[in-house]
């Protein structure tokens, strides 16, 4: 799904009219009842309080409509117009003389904190107050009701987007509604994703307004959600008449003395993803552990019992992982340098192998291209520096994955795969999955899937959404508490069996 910006939506907007013979109003209409819909189909008519916050602009507009639908069906309603400047939208003043029309009780004009309501924990808030032309952060009086809002732990639903966020920025200062629920148009918000800001969304549903499809198909986006339709295009099959040759030959190097778990999670994950050959590279100290754990895997071990001193450049792989639990030591600095002087082959590059590079810049230029990096945040704050907030950081990540012609895995909640200009966010995954050794796992897809002959972009986008899926079966399982990077790796099967729609349990051919 793309992600729009809040220029393209507006345009979206504009053609919409255009095209389907529509006035704002109309459109604003439109919205405003489908909002009411997915309200109204969940309250069924219960005798709650709700009160509406409605701003002076269209967001203020919709949350008008959905008021007037509200009174029409019965529903306990008191509306109030935050009355934060002179300005009003001429759609907002149509749909605040409709609900004049259809109540004794005119909305309520608060003009000032004197005029806050009282809001009760029961009482469910509609917060319409500001939507995405937000272009200043939230101050003064205004502030103040959203503070009151959020400390009143009344449920509150947003629409379009939680007052106070903006789709495409990030305000230094300023309040912003704590939503349990946002409802909004038509596409996505960068900023639902983002750490910073994701918290404010709460649950979050993408209404169809039926704008323009010619638009929105061909309306250039840099930025995807990716879901369960994105990752089976990317998906391939394996044919009837194959061999193992026919799925890549992999080379893993990492681990060290007490951190030989780390490529045992690798290895066992990227044979989970179906590669056909794995072998590890390790220090002589973990070969008993990982030939006993993972009796499927090939072990090269290295000349140095505890640490990796020498990389098999002369290994023939479709691709190789390097990183993890490998340690800084110098000999493995000087090891991996002199390794990327020798590869054209991708390479996945994990934890120490990322903090090896943030300390030795240069050898980013001999990095092949299209390797992937997959740093967690302060692995990636090693690598670009700080940053003043997630677009900056963003914008950083972008730049280096120009400069050197790399796929950058930031890690997250929504984990965001970076190729220069594109931005792919994954929408699988659960909190559980903030555990020792999950990233080793997703290493591991990765390397996988390059060594099946996936572009580098393709097998990452796969990678982390397959990772995500496999951490929900398996927590939803175990819960979130007790999950372990090897029950992610062990459920790797059941997401693509998943992704594919294939029941878990087959029937027998008779």
């Amino acid at each position: 799904m793309k992600i729009l910006t809040a220029a393209q939506l507006a345009e979206a907007d504009r053609i919409t009219l255009e095209k389907q013979d529509i006035s704002s109003e109309e459109l604003m209409e439109r919205a405003g009842t489908l909002v009411f819909n997915e309200i109204h189909k969940r309250l069924q008519g219960a005798p709650i309080p709700i009160k509406i916050f409605c701003g002076i602009g269209n967001n203020g507009g919709d949350g008008l409509v959905v008021a007037r639908h509200l009174i029409q069906h019965g529903y306990q309603v008191r509306t109030f117009v935050v009355n934060y400047s002179d300005k009003r939208s001429e759609d907002f003043l149509s749909n605040y003389e409709r609900l004049k029309e259809i109540t004794n009780d005119w909305p309520e004009l608060i003009k000032s904190e004197k005029g806050f309501p009282e809001i009760q924990t029961g009482d469910f808030v509609i917060d319409a107050l500001f939507g995405i032309g937000l272009n200043r952060a939230v101050e003064g009086w205004p502030a103040k009701l959203i503070d009151l809002i959020n400390g009143s732990q009344a449920f509150v639903l947003s629409i379009d987007m939680p007052s106070g966020l903006a789709p495409d920025q990030v305000f230094a200062n300023g309040a912003v509604i704590q939503a349990g629920y946002t409802l909004s148009f038509q596409s996505p918000k960068l900023s639902f994703y983002l750490p910073d800001t994701m918290d404010y969304v709460g649950d979050l549903q993408v209404i169809d307004l039926a704008l323009d499809r010619e638009y929105l198909g061909n309306v250039n986006s840099n930025m995807f959600l990716i879901g369960k339709e994105e990752a089976q295009s990317l998906y391939k099959s394996r044919k009837t008449n194959s061999h193992k040759g026919d799925y890549g030959r992999i080379l893993i190097i990492g681990g060290s003395y007490g951190k030989i778990g780390s490529v045992i999670l690798a290895s066992k994950s990227a044979m989970r993803s179906g590669t056909g050959l794995c072998t590890v590279h390790i220090p002589e100290c973990g070969y008993n552990s990982l030939q006993t754990s993972n009796p499927e895997v090939m072990v090269l071990t290295d000349v140095n019992s505890k640490i990796i001193t020498n990389l098999p450049s002369d290994f023939d792989a479709d691709v190789y992982c390097f990183g993890m639990g490998a340690g800084t030591n110098d000999a493995t600095v000087k090891a991996f340098g002199e390794f990327l002087q020798t590869q054209k082959k991708p390479i996945v590059v994990d934890a120490d192998g990322i903090n090896i590079i943030s300390k030795n810049k240069t050898f980013l230029k001999h990095l092949p291209e299209n390797s992937v990096l997959t740093p967690h945040p302060g692995e990636l704050r090693r690598l670009i520096g700080e940053w003043k907030d997630d677009f900056d950081k963003i914008e950083k990540v972008q730049a280096l994955s120009r400069e050197f012609n790399l796929i950058v895995v930031v890690k997250g909640a929504h984990t965001f795969v970076v190729n220069q200009e594109e931005i792919y966010i994954n929408s699988t995954g659960n909190p559980g999955m903030a555990t020792a050794g999950s990233g080793d796992v997703l290493s591991g897809v990765i390397t996988s899937f390059i060594g099946q002959k996936y572009s580098s972009l393709a097998a990452t986008i796969l990678a982390v959404y397959l990772h995500g899926a496999s951490g929900t079966i398996a927590s939803d399982k175990l819960g979130y508490e007790s999950l372990l990077a090897s029950d992610i790796a062990d459920h790797i099967g059941r997401a693509v069996q998943d992704l594919l729609d294939i029941p878990a349990t087959k029937p027998r051919m008779t």
